[in-house]
């Protein structure tokens, strides 16, 4: 079975950066989009990032300037770069690919909490 595994999540203080990785394991996505949400208390799961098979890039206005996605297809894996990190970047991060347009896998998530 195909799955997602994050790290790089935990604790840090405002202006503080995290980098959060992405392996996917069971089948090569090189083709695929690969994106980041997240979900903070109470709030719905949000775009942070997505990045597609060419390399262009989207990013959520709250993030611009501050978050950078990337992937390495040789390792299967996407990361996202987060600097200048701000309380209400606080959530759970949740890595998602494309497995077509009508199904997408989702990763476990991984909390990130940024104290002011």
């Amino acid at each position: 079975q195909v799955q997602l595994v994050e790290s790089g999540g935990g604790l840090v203080q405002a202006g503080g950066s995290l980098r959060l990785s992405c392996a996917a394991s069971g089948s090569m996505f090189s083709n695929n989009g690969m994106g980041w949400y997240r979900q903070a208390p109470g709030k719905q799961r949000e775009l942070v990032a997505r990045i597609i098979s060419d390399g262009s890039t989207i990013y959520a206005d709250s993030v611009k300037g501050r978050f950078t996605i990337s992937r390495d297809n040789a390792k299967n894996t996407v990361y996202l770069q987060m600097n200048s990190l701000k309380p209400e970047d606080t959530g759970v991060y949740y890595c998602k690919v494309a497995i077509n347009v009508l199904r997408a896998l989702w990763g476990q998530g991984i909390q990130v909490t940024v104290s002011s």
